[in-house]
């Protein structure tokens, strides 16, 4: 990494910094326009688009994708998948990727382990390696979000820059808004399943006292936080249906109804086709015949990964708990594919074992059929082979955001029961196919499916309408054509991304790693260690040295000068919200580019204020980025109120907490996370070469990630949470003291040595 000069920066060509972000494109809806003007001049504009699209939990491959093989691998991978496919036909789409994780690991498919899969000629998938190797649910990959960020970033850099980024589910909308905040470019979001909607299901149907069970399980607050930095970043929100708009996104303090758009998925009709003139019974029908007395009776069908939200013993409920259901038909659980239910994660084991001792409970056996294992090309025969039997599709699930499902089975001909939340309205309002149930109410179901055995007239109308209503309203270039719509307006009112420009030549390297340190109370509080790391420095002429602190410039030059510290290569100062590099103190002008975006402090002044326990700093403490408070914390509300005040207010910021009695409120694009993976995207500077040391709220961003983290002794509680993360050191010893344990812990001098990812 070489130490910047005054020349290096500020080309004349450079804007000033834009503090009001009079063109922040997720401020302004997209304008609306007629169905035929799709393309609405995207090709004057952006006549080679890259997309990007996020999707990191789950098994992700092109060819066959294990639908339903647990909890995790269900309609979201297929929805991107499909996705990207279909973008990639459109004449404005040059490339699309689809990034997930790479996962090698003996019990899944060596598939997961190539780093790239075509799935068309300009649409490939890229498995980006990050974490632990082995296969994780997605409630175990939080802790390692940082890692991919850091790893997609390498992965732009060789690649390019995409002109968007979409993240799907919590987990991607995360780490896609970071990149996005970054990078400066429009973040797209679809959460698919949200948490807060899942955690009331959850609760409503397993009462009050599981809260705390479920929280843990579920990492809920964490997963609706994500949710929420999703929301606050994305200039687009593509939904399935009004319902979700209307009553799911509508929990969240960053509902903004104008960036909501609802786009619904669609369907391959090739694939989910009726049941034609000389169609044979396929080899999945011999597969289930070893269950079934009387194997040619109709079927009810409810094909669902095995979750608790699927609601799958309540379906064996209803029909267990009804004679004329099992006169009528045979009941037919597709969950997923098994080999051995106890090498299950305990969750499905859980679900699949409930169910199986419901089926024993009720006797239902030679009427139940729960078949281990099905191949991805079996799905549309057995919605087929329903509909030739004159059965019924259920999806008595407890939310379903969309639920491809039902637009399978209705292309096919074969009439629904659906819960009557989400995706199933907007279906069956579209298409006329089935019937809504209350997925609580045991009774309704029961009489909905009874309505679909009994009357054939209406039976041959659903099935009718199913067909013809799919082909109407659900299509996938339907789809596509929309979503390019509603992104050329974000992507004309969306500059140029500032470090999108090819790197000018460099001067030769003067080091090859960088010490970036906090100072007050992290440098200072030990002299005699301090001057260990002062001579430190100045026998190892390869290490570079940085200052992030949360002090102003000013400020920290002058306890630099005091304290006797070499004039730093690098500088972050204001909590991660002004760079400056080398002698002469060069602004770094694309960081001043960016930092301004959304930026209100008079709207965050006119909140916070009037908080209790909220004492404003003095003069010496604020600046251009920043808004520093002091607090009390016996009365002052807590931080998560403290954003979601801010969030209700229409205001973007941060807000981090340092030693339990300071608050600063920065930009959404500022703090020491992003400004240091915006040093090291600049400099092209590897992250396992960085050490960097802390002791307050205010460096956690920077600890995080592929970097070498060190939390010196006496650091404040809030960093706690770092614990659980990979990457992190926590030293025995305090201050300065702390830094050369943690430089000899990391072996940082000679041959760094780079600890294992996983934290398990």
């Amino acid at each position: 990494m070489m130490k910047p000069t005054s020349t290096e920066e500020a080309p004349p060509d450079d804007p000033p910094a834009d503090v009001t972000s009079p063109e922040d494109p997720s401020t302004t809806p997209p304008a609306k326009a007629e169905e035929n003007d799709a393309s609405m001049g995207l090709l004057d504009h952006h006549n080679a688009l890259k997309i990007t699209l996020i999707s990191l939990h789950g098994l992700i491959r092109g060819n066959e994708p294990e639908l339903g093989r647990d909890a995790d691998t269900g309609g979201q991978i297929k929805y991107a998948l499909d996705l990207a496919r279909e973008l990639g036909r459109q004449p404005e789409v040059q490339e699309v990727e689809l990034l997930t994780r790479q996962i090698i690991d003996p019990k899944v498919s060596d598939d997961y382990a190539r780093l790239e899969e075509s799935l068309a000629e300009n649409v490939k998938i890229v498995r980006i390696p990050f974490g632990p190797k082995r296969y994780l649910r997605k409630e175990a990959l939080w802790p390692y979000l940082e890692l991919f960020v850091d790893q997609a970033l390498v992965h732009f850099r060789r690649s390019g820059i995409p002109d968007l980024i979409h993240g799907h589910y919590a987990d991607a909308g995360k780490a896609g808004a970071e990149l996005a905040r970054l990078l400066h470019v429009p973040f797209i979001f679809t959460g698919h399943s949200l948490g807060r909607v899942k955690r009331q299901r959850l609760i409503a149907d397993q009462g009050q006292t599981k809260t705390q069970t479920l929280d843990k399980r579920y990492r809920f607050q964490t997963r609706t936080e994500a949710e929420e930095v999703a929301l606050e970043t994305a200039s687009m929100v593509v939904t399935s249906t009004n319902q979700e708009v209307e009553q799911q996104y509508a929990l969240y303090d960053h509902y903004v109804p104008a960036r909501m758009e609802v786009i619904p998925p669609g369907v391959d009709l090739t694939e989910f086709s009726p049941v034609s003139d000389g169609w044979q019974p396929p080899p999945i029908g011999d597969a289930l015949k070893p269950f079934l007395t009387e194997p040619d009776k109709p079927m009810i069908l409810a094909m669902a990964r095995p979750d608790e939200r699927k609601n799958l013993g309540k379906l064996v409920d209803v029909y267990g708990a009804s004679d004329e259901l099992q006169k009528l038909a045979n009941l037919v659980l597709v969950m997923g594919t098994r080999d051995d239910i106890d090498e299950l994660p305990k969750g499905q084991a859980m679900v699949i074992t409930d169910v199986l001792k419901r089926v024993d409970r009720y006797d239902l056996y030679g009427k139940v059929a729960y078949p281990k294992s099905h191949r991805p090309s079996d799905v549309p025969d057995l919605y087929r082979l329903a509909a030739k039997n004159r059965g019924v599709f259920v999806n008595a699930a407890l939310t379903e955001p969309f639920g491809l499902t039902l637009l399978e089975a209705g292309a096919t001909g074969l009439p629904i029961v659906a819960t009557n939340d989400g995706g199933p309205r907007d279906i069956i309002a579209n298409c006329n196919n089935g019937l809504l149930v209350d997925p609580l109410d045991g009774s309704e179901i029961e009489n909905a499916l009874l309505r679909m055995l009994t009357e054939p007239e209406n039976w041959d109308e659903w099935s009718k309408n199913g067909i013809e209503g799919t082909r109407t309203h659900y299509s996938w270039k339907n789809h596509a054509r929309r979503y390019l719509r509603d992104l050329d307006e974000i992507l004309r009112r969306s500059p140029p991304p500032a470090l999108s420009r090819k790197s000018r030549p460099r001067r030769l390297p003067e080091f090859d790693r960088l010490i970036l340190t906090d100072l007050d109370n992290t440098l200072t509080g030990d002299d005699e260690a301090l001057q260990e790391f002062i001579q430190l420095l100045k026998e190892n002429t390869h290490i570079g040295f940085g200052i992030a602190t949360g002090r102003r410039l000013d400020s920290a030059m002058a306890m630099i000068e005091k304290l006797g510290l070499p004039q730093p290569d690098v500088l972050d100062t204001d909590s991660g919200t002004q760079l400056h590099y080398g002698e002469s103190l060069t602004p770094d002008s694309s960081w001043r580019k960016q930092i301004g975006f959304a930026w209100n402090p008079a709207k965050i002044r006119e909140v916070c204020d009037a908080l209790p326990g909220y004492e404003l700093q003095g003069e010496d403490h604020q600046s251009s980025y920043k808004v520093s408070y002091l607090i009390a914390r016996q009365i002052a509300p807590s931080i998560s109120e403290v954003k979601k005040k801010l969030r209700e207010a229409g205001v973007r910021a941060k807000v981090i907490l340092s030693l339990g009695a300071y608050v600063d409120i920065l930009p959404v694009r500022g703090g020491s996370d992003l400004s240091m993976r915006h040093l090291l995207w600049k400099w092209g500077f590897s992250p396992e070469k960085v050490l960097v040391a802390g002791d307050s709220g205010n460096d956690a961003g920077m600890l995080t990630g592929r970097t070498l983290g060190v939390v010196v002794a006496n650091h404040g509680k809030e960093l706690n949470r770092l614990k659980r993360k990979p990457r992190v050191y926590f030293a025995k010893t305090p201050h300065a003291r702390g830094i050369l344990e943690g430089i000899e812990y990391y072996s940082f001098l000679n041959n760094i040595r780079i600890p294992n990812d996983s934290i398990e």
